[in-house]
């Protein structure tokens, strides 16, 4: 993948996913290489671990970009989803997974969890309070990260992150 291929493949400049990934951007921005992060080095947020064969340091935003609408974006249909909502599941996606968000958003949506987004999943999604639902999904990103083994090391930056999601939901849903 190069930086051309990856441009034209680039969305109109309305399109929420530009919005939401520019905010997960701001997090996920710059390398890290922190020995205690089990992902090994990271660029704009994606971790060796989980792109093996990628050259990680050789990773362009562009690029970045492009990934995460292919491999988080459009697995959460985030078009699809309530509009507020969609930033907020992309986010919880990038650092939880795309596996465990679809789970928790059928569990928050009151719908069987076959950890598939489907048109009974999305249904309930629209129907349902989306400020209710923001809150509940950041509650259970907050739980999860309270528990985790690393949040000495991690715990301060991961609640600021919620504590800004919070922000941009307010703000979503105004």
């Amino acid at each position: 993948m190069n930086d051309h291929d990856t441009l034209a493949a680039m969305p109109p400049a309305g399109d929420r996913f530009v919005r939401a990934i520019d905010r997960v951007l701001i997090h996920e921005g710059g390398d890290a290489d922190d020995p205690r992060d089990p992902g090994g080095r990271t660029r704009w947020g994606i971790s060796q671990r989980t792109y093996p064969t990628l050259a990680i340091g050789k990773l362009t935003r562009t690029e970045a970009i492009a990934l995460y609408r292919r491999d988080f974006w459009t697995p959460l249909q985030g078009d699809a989803l309530p509009p507020a909502l969609a930033f907020q599941a992309l986010d919880a996606a990038v650092n939880h997974g795309v596996g465990r968000t679809v789970r928790w958003l059928q569990r928050l949506a009151g719908v069987r969890i076959d950890g598939q987004l489907g048109p009974v999943t999305l249904a309930a999604l629209r129907s349902a309070d989306e400020a209710s639902l923001i809150e509940r999904l950041l509650a259970l990103r907050l739980d999860l990260y309270a528990e985790h083994d690393r949040f000495v090391a991690f715990g301060r930056g991961w609640t600021r992150r919620i504590a800004e999601n919070l922000r941009y939901a307010a703000r979503d849903l105004a």
